[in-house]
């Protein structure tokens, strides 16, 4: 009787295709700029796993709106971070649930309720990209300030402890688009810079021994006009995100409309997990193996 149960049990949880997702945040990240810089170590992702290069962001084109919505799965709508002024104790509009620390559930919280003992961590060159995660979800939640720190920090880390979740966010990009304009060779050089810390973070999977059971993303929160976001353009709203690993499809161009907070849910369901009731999104099913 005991056998049959767990059998159904078995049956009844979520499948997951990995143990491991590293989601590399890159600020700023154009599709065009990603497409004009040489990137040897994400072209290789590309053409090992799947890409989308017309992924749309939330409304307003800005950081805190998009970051949260990548990791809450929902938009600003239901999550309530609708600007850069954003502060847990500061808001115009409530979220429409509430999790640990008291706003809207991360990927991270769900992570940590269905599996307590799973290893989280978060590295981010912006220091505001902090206050989007529940305090003390992670075990490691750190501002790293400049990229090749961030990256380095991110490594070491993975190398050490093999995170279950781990995510770091790199700000240069968008430095470089606001100094220089999205369409320079300044911002050309930064995309660059990302791919040599692309290929840092992947020996770090590799010296770990878990790359044939970790799914690696690259994404972004916006992109740029001339040198500033924050607008409806296609060229401030629209970003690249790139997916390889166990259980996403190889060669594959994603076609189906896709949107920024659509990365949690993909994350969830990799990683095996249910999601929360409140997101709205769904994971992107044309980068997911059958």
């Amino acid at each position: 009787m005991k056998s049959w149960i767990a059998a159904w049990a078995l049956i009844l949880l979520p499948a997951f295709a990995a143990d491991h997702v590293v989601v590399i945040g890159v600020d700023g990240l154009s599709p065009d700029g990603l497409k004009r810089a040489a990137t040897p170590n994400i072209d290789r992702l590309i053409r090992e796993g799947a890409v989308t290069w017309t992924a749309r962001a939330v409304m307003p084109s800005s950081s805190s709106a998009n970051w949260a919505s990548m990791i809450m799965g929902a938009g600003p709508e239901q999550h309530g971070i609708t600007s850069n002024d954003w502060q847990p104790d500061k808001f115009d509009l409530p979220p429409t649930a509430k999790g640990p620390g008291g706003i809207f559930p991360t990927m991270f919280a769900l992570l940590r309720e269905q599996r307590p003992d799973a290893r989280i961590a978060a590295f981010y060159d912006w220091d505001g990209f902090g206050r989007l995660m529940e305090p003390g979800i992670a075990q490691v939640q750190r501002h790293v300030k400049g990229p090749e720190a961030a990256a380095r920090a991110t490594a070491e880390w993975i190398r050490e402890h093999r995170p279950h979740l781990c995510f770091v966010q790199l700000d240069h990009v968008d430095g470089a688009g606001h100094k220089a304009g999205w369409i320079s060779p300044e911002y050309d050089k930064a995309v660059e810079l990302t791919d040599r810390l692309v290929g840092e973070i992947l020996a770090a999977i590799d010296a770990a021994g878990i790359r044939g059971k970790t799914v690696v993303m690259i994404t972004s929160d916006h992109g740029g006009l001339e040198k500033k976001h924050g607008g409806a353009t296609r060229a401030e709203i629209e970003i690249p995100l790139v997916f390889s690993g166990p259980g996403i499809k190889r060669g594959q161009t994603i076609s189906a409309p896709v949107n920024v907070y659509d990365v949690a849910p993909t994350v969830v369901q990799l990683l095996g997990l249910k999601p929360h009731p409140a997101w709205i999104a769904r994971p992107i099913a044309d980068a997911l193996a059958p």
